[in-house]
C-alpha cells in the first residue's frame, strides 16, 4: 500500500510521521508539506511534494494537481498526524477527488494501526 502523508511546520509532530513511515511497509510514500517541511528526513525513500498555497481551496487544488498520476493503487494509507485543520480538510478533498479511497493510519504502542 502507498503512504502519504502530511509533514507540516511544526517539528512535535514528525515523530509520528517518521514512526508510520518506518515501521510500515509501503510500497510508496509521498510525503506533502511547505518549504519548511523539506527538513524532514526518514531512512527510507520518499517523494516530497512542496505546496505553497495557504488557503483551502488553493491548497486542495494544488495537492489534487501535484498529486495527479503519482498513485497507483487505487487506495492509500494516510497520515495526518502533524498538520492543522484546513490542511487536513484540503489533503482529505483533493485524494477523495483524484478519486482514491483512504485508510487513516497511526503509530500506537502496538504499531501501526489503520482506523
Amino acid at each position: 500500500m502507498e503512504l502519504i502523508a502530511l509533514v507540516s511546520s511544526g517539528k512535535g509532530s514528525w515523530g509520528q510521521v517518521a514512526g508510520v513511515i518506518n515501521r510500515g511497509d509501503w510500497d510508496n510514500i509521498i510525503l506533502i508539506g511547505n518549504n519548511f517541511a523539506k527538513r524532514f528526513s526518514v531512512e527510507k525513500d520518499f517523494e516530497f511534494i512542496e505546496i505553497d498555497k495557504s488557503g483551502l481551496v488553493d491548497f486542495k487544488e494544488e495537492v489534487q494537481r501535484k498529486l495527479k498520476g503519482k498513485i497507483k493503487g487505487t487506495e492509500v494509507a494516510l497520515t495526518i498526524a502533524s498538520g492543522e485543520g484546513k490542511e487536513h480538510m484540503g489533503l482529505i478533498s483533493a485524494l477523495l477527488n483524484l478519486p482514491v479511497g483512504i485508510r487513516f493510519t497511526a503509530l500506537t504502542k502496538d504499531g501501526i494501526v489503520f482506523l
